[in-house]
């Protein structure tokens, strides 16, 4: 099968400072990738980089084939890439409702909207004249991929799904999340821990100081290397 998204040596920095040494990744539809590593090892700037957020100093980012590389964000989004932010992309101030409505820029209808999100996450049917900002952070998160979700994103890209939620929580996402990938959504999620996210992931790239120190499936072996990694990272 093709990727749908490809990084091919790509590097990125801030102002003077190198933050990535060339990056190669493949993801593929359905797949669900893991980008795992220590604090500073380049994970988020690799996904601001997908969603063309962030500038590329050199390589090139494809997109079903074709060269995305320097595209706008909305370009990219156009194509179907959706990212989902650290500290959850929802509108605190809005109700559930509300949040959910903002999503019809997408040419789909508002019950359409509701239906998929209510279907998926029934809590937040429940809650759906609540104020965003009173929920939950579980529940805020289901809002933020279901406002996601809206996009019929091609590529999801989650930042650090688990943070500040408790395991049982964090483990009820992911398999959400896996359902997604099975529905043919690529989905490229950066993790800090990684007992979190392995047993949902297809495939894993650890990275250290931007570069990728190992990928490939997440079986044993990769799980037995990984305290090495961290711990052989000055980061």
């Amino acid at each position: 099968m093709s990727p749908v998204l490809e990084l091919r040596g790509v590097r990125a920095g801030y102002d003077d400072i190198a933050v990535l040494h060339g990056i190669d990744l493949a993801v593929e539809p359905g797949q669900v990738v893991a980008l795992l590593g220590p604090n500073g090892a380049g994970k988020t700037t690799t996904l601001r980089i997908i969603s063309g957020v962030h500038t590329i100093t050199s390589g090139q980012l494809l997109f079903c084939d074709r060269d995305m590389t320097g595209v706008s964000p909305r370009e990219l989004a156009r194509a179907g890439v959706c990212l989902i932010p650290e500290g959850r992309g929802v509108f605190p101030n809005l109700s559930v409702r509300d949040n959910l409505s903002m999503m019809t820029f997408t040419g789909r209808s508002r019950d359409e909207i509701e239906e998929v999100a209510f279907t998926r996450f029934p809590i937040l049917a429940e809650r759906a004249s609540q104020i965003a900002g009173t929920l939950s952070g579980g529940e805020q998160q289901m809002l933020a991929l279901s406002r996601g979700l809206a996009t019929e994103p091609a590529v999801l890209l989650l930042d650090e799904l688990s943070m500040g939620l408790a395991p049982l929580i964090v483990g009820q996402l992911y398999e959400e999340v896996a359902e997604i990938a099975r529905q043919g959504v690529a989905v490229v999620l950066v993790e800090q821990f990684a007992n979190a996210v392995l047993e949902f992931a297809d495939h894993a790239a650890v990275l250290v100081r931007g570069r990728i120190a190992k990928q490939g499936h997440p079986d044993d072996g990769l799980r037995t290397e990984l305290a090495t990694l961290y711990l052989g990272s000055s980061t």
